[in-house]
């Protein structure tokens, strides 16, 4: 029998964290390309360390200067808030490698028939939503993307001064018959200027919680249980601290480990890899499937082959007790949505440059925007699984 009281927690990274700088630039990578040509192939990996930037990959469309891409790393680099002796937009040394897509890939990928163009690897892909929060995201990585999100937007308006861009948070909640009832510690390191001391540090950095989580989870929190730079100074940060590569913060970029995760990133690679594409539309399913109010909870797992356009597998778990729903949601996905890579791209209108902003606090569990981004949170599809 599951217990009825359990402590969950989920981590989140600043867009200054080394692993996220490279997810960012990755993804300005595929967005430079869209831009130029929305049927543009680019799988792009970056690395960064001390005042250094690589870039490595396969790219098949327009013919971009070097100059160009490097051009747009220092503007990465710059908005993200680096200007430091150990990484500076102005002075880090940016090198590209990016090449021709192997042959033998676009070969099974590409078709005459669009109708039969393949999936570009072999994979599994999950998507989950829950009535956790409001954009139906599991309480913990949501609220500890929220406290970087607004740090970050204060310390870019100049409001939030002496914090630096590198930063971690860490939220753990008591869920109680498997709702999240309160939050029982919380952890925040981020990186400071040599002026502050760490009593200043949690000064400032305090009022972000508040603003972040309900009064309701956190009004017996205990203070103890709020760490604020725990090992102490954090002042060397960013790639001069710690090696950064694209695609190792998957978890972050998912759902805190509260849902499965297939293993593949999603930063560097452009919408015909279902990685990405195919994990957008597991997402886009479950989102709408839970905002119908058919269960407090859904998770989807999708698997392709290379080469193949259908899914292998469609595989559905609702909440405890809503399993005889799982058929007839299964029928009304199989009768109403086209899961191919092509479908998934012309559903959610993937073939657009809008993933740089999603390197950083989340892929999921944001807000649609005007201009095309985040097509997968979008409910339009709810009415459909209204049983």
């Amino acid at each position: 029998m599951q217990d009825n009281k359990y402590l969950f927690t989920s981590e989140s990274v600043s867009e200054g964290h080394p692993d996220k700088v490279c997810d960012r630039i990755s993804d300005m990578v595929v967005d430079l390309y869209l831009s130029n040509d929305p049927f543009s192939r680019v799988a792009c990996e970056t690395l960064t360390t001390t005042n250094k930037v690589v870039l490595a990959g396969e790219v098949r469309g327009p013919k971009i200067d070097k100059d160009n891409i490097i051009s747009k790393v220092r503007n990465c680099i710059k908005d993200i808030g680096y200007d430091q002796k150990g990484f500076s937009w102005k002075t880090a040394n940016i090198e590209t490698f990016l090449h021709e897509q192997s042959t033998d890939i676009a070969m099974g990928v590409d078709s005459k028939d669009n109708k039969d163009e393949g999936a570009g690897d072999q994979g599994i892909m999950f998507g989950y939503a829950c009535k956790e929060t409001e954009d139906l995201m599991p309480a913990p990585i949501y609220y500890s993307h929220k406290i970087l999100r607004l740090m970050a937007e204060d310390r870019k308006k100049g409001i939030l001064r002496g914090i630096e861009p590198d930063s971690k948070s860490q939220v753990t909640m008591l869920y109680e018959n498997n709702k999240p009832t309160k939050v029982t510690s919380l952890v925040i390191s981020t990186q400071h200027s040599k002026d502050l001391n760490q009593e200043q540090v949690k000064e400032l950095v305090m009022p972000y919680i508040k603003k972040s989580i309900p009064e309701n989870y956190i009004k017996e929190l205990n203070q103890k249980e709020i760490y604020i730079n725990p090992t102490g100074q954090f002042i060397i940060g960013g790639p001069d601290g710690d090696t950064g590569l694209t695609g190792r913060k998957i978890i972050v970029d998912t759902y805190g480990g509260a849902a499965p995760h297939g293993g593949g990133a999603f930063s560097g690679k452009d919408p015909t890899k279902v990685d990405r594409s195919a994990a957008y539309a597991a997402r886009y399913l479950s989102k709408n499937i839970v905002s119908a109010g058919v269960s407090n909870k859904c998770l989807i797992q999708l698997a392709y082959a290379i080469g193949v356009s259908k899914p292998l597998s469609i595989f559905i778990k609702l909440a405890e007790g809503d399993e005889d729903k799982i058929k007839m949601v299964k029928k009304i996905i199989d009768e109403n949505f086209d899961l191919s890579p092509r479908g998934i791209r012309e559903m959610l209108k993937l073939n657009k440059p809008i993933y740089e902003i999603t390197s950083a606090y989340g892929h999921f569990g944001r807000k649609p925007s005007n201009n095309g981004q985040f097509t997968w949170e979008k409910t339009d599809k709810a009415d459909l699984f209204k049983l």
